[in-house]
């Protein structure tokens, strides 16, 4: 299941039948081994995947007893869905808990695992409250927001002793492991330099703009939310730890003093029921938006599809960030919110020569006869294929005086680029895995603070003007 239907979906998100030595080995679960008990805190679009996966594919290995929302109508979406997975004649009531009772839900329907799934402002809380209460956690990214958020967690970690699972799916997507392969395998020597520029269009870019991630306050912008994401993907392609950050970014295209500066004129001040803009969103095209935003407004207000160019806006839409690693290495990244078109570059020089990943996700957005933004063009005659911007993904690897050459991308499974599925199987069956992930794709709780590390310094200089050195954050831990 998409986590946001506003993101492409390339062939990769539709693969069945994954490359091989993609997908890990394991064991089938012994008779006598019970099924871990999961709750959900948090019930958007995100919380989508993991219902699926325990109703699904791991409903042998876990099962979902309870909900954590603030919002009914939400929970009444899901718990609506899991009752008909279960094959009953109505939802299946599960237990239903508000923001403050983490504790209590744990301690009452003796909860294995909270899966966090809220805003991320509320991330650092949750797993607190959720480890000190015996569970352990699988978290989505990013693992918090802010510096204190990260020492919340470090502490409750190291007076818990419990498990945190953070869960970086582009880790699993073959791409990104197949150019951690290359790195590894010394083809080009040491790592000297990686650049990484991240595109995203004026679909899924704009949709950070619409929603409660507009407010720094409750996602720590880009550099946080999303970008944590290719941040884990450096460090873990380096296997390295970011020492010192720069970062310059700026709000340049959505918000409404860019609308003004350009004359876009009067604007919705929603997309629910606007026709004839691209830039807006109607709920009523999407059963799921519907079910759980639209119809879910009258209990706390919060509006999915705001427009991206309204006052409020408090996050960086245009960003470049400069990072020096502790053996050596330099990074410099971009991340573009609004782009004609959705994917990523990355270039890696080393010593012996240099690895190039592109991957196009998403080549143009396409416009129907009334002017609004096509979310699955495959369904139309054009479909989303460009000759001159295929969607597609190619890793390319040239040595010092040698000719390039492809190295070939196995087939993965599910969203993400391939990485959803094969992350799932890791969330619940990681006790049951046949030998060990060569690749290292698993990501704890430290993993997650080396990703956010990155945003939390870039955030810093971007307020100070001034390089910040990630040990002087005081994350709880040493890096």
């Amino acid at each position: 299941m998409d986590q946001n239907p506003t993101a492409p979906a390339p062939a990769s998100h539709i693969s069945t039948e994954p490359g091989a030595g993609v997908v890990p080995q394991f064991a089938a679960p012994p008779p006598s081994r019970a099924r871990r008990r999961y709750a959900v805190a948090g019930t958007g679009h995100r919380a989508g995947m993991y219902v699926a996966a325990l109703t699904g594919d791991h409903a042998d290995v876990g099962e979902l007893v309870a909900w954590l929302d603030p919002n009914p109508a939400r929970i009444d979406y899901y718990d609506a869905q899991v009752g008909a997975e279960l094959g009953l004649d109505g939802p299946a009531g599960l237990p239903r808990y508000v923001p403050g009772e983490p504790a209590k839900m744990v301690a009452e329907q003796r909860v294995d695992v909270v899966i966090v799934t809220s805003l991320d402002r509320t991330h650092a809380e949750l797993v607190d409250e959720a480890l000190r209460a015996g569970a352990d956690v699988v978290v989505e990214k990013p693992l918090t927001i802010d510096a204190d958020g990260c020492r919340r967690i470090t502490k409750a970690v190291a007076d818990t002793g419990r498990d945190v699972v953070m869960t970086f799916n582009y880790r699993y997507a073959p791409r990104n492991s197949t150019l951690r392969q290359v790195i590894a395998s010394g083809a080009i020597g040491e790592v000297t330099s990686v650049h990484f520029e991240w595109a995203l269009d004026t679909v899924h870019g704009a949709d950070y703009f619409r929603r409660w991630h507009r407010d720094k306050a409750n996602s720590g912008g880009l550099l946080i939310h999303k970008a944590s994401h290719h941040f884990d993907l450096v460090n873990w392609w380096l296997a390295d730890t970011p020492a010192k950050v720069y970062a310059s970014g700026a709000l340049r295209f959505y918000g409404d003093r860019n609308a003004a500066a350009r004359g876009m004129g009067e604007r919705p001040e929603r997309g629910t029921g606007t026709h004839g803009d691209p830039f807006s969103l109607d709920l009523r095209a999407d059963p799921r938006l519907d079910a759980l935003y639209l119809q879910a407004e009258q209990h706390d207000g919060y509006r999915r599809d705001q427009d991206p160019f309204a006052p409020g806006v408090t996050i960086e839409d245009n960003m470049a960030v400069l990072v020096d690693y502790r053996r050596g290495a330099r990074l410099s990244y971009s991340l573009n919110a609004h782009s004609p078109w959705e994917g990523y570059r990355v270039t890696v020089n080393g010593t012996a020569g240099r690895a190039e990943l592109e991957v196009v996700e998403r080549g143009f957005i396409e416009l129907d006869a009334d002017g609004n933004a096509v979310l699955d063009p495959s369904a139309t005659p054009l479909g989303a294929h460009d000759p001159l911007r295929p969607e597609g993904e190619r890793l390319v690897v040239q040595r010092h005086w040698q000719r390039p050459e492809e190295v070939p991308i196995p087939a993965g499974i599910g969203g993400h680029g391939g990485g959803d599925a094969i992350l799932l199987m890791d969330v619940f069956r990681r006790d049951l895995r046949i030998g060990d992930d060569p690749l290292g794709r698993a990501a704890d709780y430290r993993d997650g603070l080396r990703a956010v590390a990155v945003g939390i310094a870039a955030n810093e200089s971007l307020l100070t003007g001034h390089p910040v050195t990630v040990d002087d954050l005081g994350l709880g831990t040493d890096l």
